[in-house]
C-alpha cells in the first residue's frame, strides 16, 4: 500500500489488507446502548417523607373542603406507597420508620390550618387532632404496614444488616480501646528515675 493511500484514510481508522478500512469509531458505536435506570425517579429519604406528608395534608384539606372523611386515611396510604416505590434503596429504613410521626405532623397541620380563626386555637387543636387520629387510626396502621411490605421487597433488609455491621464494629472498636487504656499510674519523674545511670551495668 503506497503512502497516498494511508493518508488518504479518514482519521481514526486504520488499514487492513485487502484494502478494507475499519473504522474504530464505528466498532464502538456498534456497541448496544446502556439499559435505562429502572427506577427513574429516586428520592431521598427526606424526600420520601416530603411526600408522604404532602399527601396527607392535600388530602386532608379536600376532605375538609369536601365533607369526604375518607380521603384523609386514603391520601395518606396512597403517599406511603408513592414514597415507598420512589425513594432509593439506600434511604429506605429512614423511610419505614417515619409514618406515624409525618401522619401525625399532618393531621397538626391541617387542624391548625382549619382551626385558625375560629375560636380557642389550643382547644380546636387539640380536639380536632384527637378527633382525626381516632378515626383514622386503621388508615395510619394500614399506610405503616403498606410502606414496610413495599420496602421489604425493595431490599430494606439489607439497610438493616448494614447498620447491624455498622453497630457490631462500632461496639468490637470501643471494646478494643476498654481492654488497652492508658496507664497513667507512673508519673515521668518516677520512670526516669527507674532509668539505668551511665555507670551502671544491666
Amino acid at each position: 500500500m503506497s503512502s497516498s493511500s494511508v493518508r488518504d484514510v479518514p482519521g481514526g481508522t486504520s488499514p487492513v489488507p485487502g484494502g478494507r478500512v475499519r473504522s474504530r469509531r464505528g466498532a464502538s458505536s456498534s456497541r448496544p446502548p446502556q439499559a435505562a435506570s429502572a427506577n427513574p425517579v429516586a428520592l431521598t429519604g427526606r424526600g420520601g417523607i416530603v411526600v408522604i406528608f404532602a399527601a396527607g395534608v392535600v388530602c386532608g384539606l379536600l376532605a375538609r373542603l369536601l365533607g369526604v372523611p375518607l380521603l384523609t386515611g386514603a391520601g395518606f396510604a396512597i403517599g406511603c406507597a408513592l414514597a415507598a416505590f420512589a425513594t432509593r434503596p439506600a434511604d429506605l429504613l429512614t423511610l419505614v420508620v417515619s409514618p406515624p410521626l409525618v401522619f401525625f405532623a399532618a393531621t397538626f397541620a391541617v387542624e391548625f390550618a382549619t382551626t385558625l380563626g375560629n375560636g380557642s386555637l389550643v382547644r380546636g387543636l387539640t380536639v380536632g387532632v384527637f378527633t382525626t387520629l381516632a378515626a383514622t387510626a386503621p388508615w395510619l396502621f394500614f399506610g405503616t404496614v403498606l410502606t414496610v411490605v413495599i420496602c421489604l421487597s425493595r431490599g430494606l433488609m439489607t439497610n438493616v444488616n448494614e447498620l447491624r455491621d455498622k453497630l457490631v464494629g462500632v461496639r468490637l472498636f470501643e471494646k478494643e480501646e476498654n481492654e488497652n487504656p492508658v496507664r497513667w499510674d507512673e508519673s515521668p519523674a518516677v520512670a526516669q528515675d527507674r532509668r539505668p545511670h551511665h555507670g551502671e551495668v544491666d
